[in-house]
Formats: C-alpha cells, structure tokens, sequence
C-alpha cells in the first residue's frame, strides 16, 4: 500500500503545482508546463513500479496533466491555443531528445560519476521518445477534436465534466497502445507488458477523471494575461 499512498500524494502535488504554475503565470505558464510534463514524464517512464499486484511504469500522473493543460486550453481560449500548446509539447521532447543523445556522445573524464546513469535513463529515451512522440501527436490532437465536438454538443458550464473525461476515455486509449507498443513491445515478457498497457492506460484516465475538480477551479481562477 506504500506505492499507493506516495501515489495518491504524488498526484496531489502535480495538481497543486499545475494551479500555482496557471495561477502564477496565467496562459503562458500553461505552455511551459506541457514542456515540463513531457520531457519528466519521458524519464520517468523509465522506472517500473507495483502497485495491487500490477507492474506499471512512472510517468502517467503528470503526462495525464498534458490532458488537462489542452482541456483548460481549450475550454478558455478555444481550439487553436489547445492545438498550438500540442505543437510546442512535440517540438520540447524532439530537442530535449537530441540534446540528450548528443550529451550522451561525449566522451566522459575518468573521474565521472554521470555517464553510466545518464545512460541508463536516457539510452532508451530514443525508442520512449519515438513511442511517446508517435502517441502525443495522434492522441492530443484526437482530444482536441472530441473536446471541441463536446463542446459544442454539451456546451453547459456544469458539463465540464462530460467534456474533459468524454474526450480522454478515448485519446488516452489511444495513446497508451501506441506508446506501449512501441516503446516497450519486446522489452518485456509479454504478460509484463499486458500489465503496463493496462495499468498505464487505468492510471492515466483515473488521474484525469479525478483532475476534473481541478479543470473546474482553473477554469474559474482570474490571472493576469499581459
């Protein structure tokens, strides 16, 4: 139950730091929080877990928060600053990819600590950064539309809800098939791997559809745009 509680604490502090960094830096801090959310959640993928028996990896609770940066984006300044913010997650990951692999060519001094665990993290970053990218770009853009299209058929204010989870039931399914197969198929046992698919996929809607609390108090905090 350790795993969990950490869990439950764990998310908490994404959602709070999520509101402060809104609040501190209104629009543009959403931005920079997608750039944050998916470079860290590209390493911490990297460590596997248990939790209630399942295997599952690091990482869902602030890429889950990328959903409610492009929901908020969307629900407050409409379609085309949730689209920009998708781009600029894509083009964060490819440089923090590259400039990683090439910090990686350097040859280390002999008294170096760093290499072989900068290795370890960021030698599979590659194929997690491909799986990653390949699953960012089909299912962020797949949430806009369904948001945009629920919007429009549930345009009330108290169907926020309807709108944020019925838009990630489907783009994080999408998402997590596409990242787990090509980040991990063949990295695992297969019967490891089922358990990824399926407790990334579960975490990642469990961690939106209980951000929806904080969808609602973003939506009504009043920041300073200039």
């Amino acid at each position: 139950m350790f795993n969990f509680w950490i869990g439950v604490i764990f998310a908490l502090v994404n959602f709070g730091l999520f509101l402060l960094c809104y609040r501190l830096f209104g629009r543009m801090g959403l931005y920079a929080w997608i750039g944050m959310a998916t470079v860290l959640a590209n390493i911490q993928v990297v460590k596997t877990i248990e939790m209630f028996g399942l295997v599952m990896t690091l990482g869902n609770t602030i890429y889950a928060s990328i959903y409610l940066v492009s929901d908020l984006l969307n629900e407050k300044y409409g379609e085309r600053e949730a689209k920009k913010a998708v781009w600029f997650g894509f083009f964060t990951l490819i440089a923090a990819t590259i400039i990683m692999q090439l910090v990686l060519v350097f040859e280390p001094q002999e008294t170096d600590i760093a290499q072989g665990s900068l290795q370890t993290i960021f030698g599979l970053m590659p194929r997690v950064a491909l799986g990653s990218l390949c699953a960012y770009f089909v299912s962020q853009f797949v949430d806009v539309k369904i948001y945009s299209w629920l919007k429009k058929k549930c345009p009330g204010p108290n169907q926020l809800w309807i709108r944020n989870n019925g838009s990630t039931l489907f783009s994080q399914m999408l998402d997590s098939v596409t990242f787990c197969t090509i980040a991990f198929l063949g990295e695992f046992p297969m019967d490891v791997w089922w358990q990824i698919l399926l407790t990334t996929y579960l975490i990642k809607f469990v961690v939106s559809a209980a951000s929806t609390p904080v969808l609602y108090i973003a939506r009504s905090m009043k920041v300073d745009e200039s």
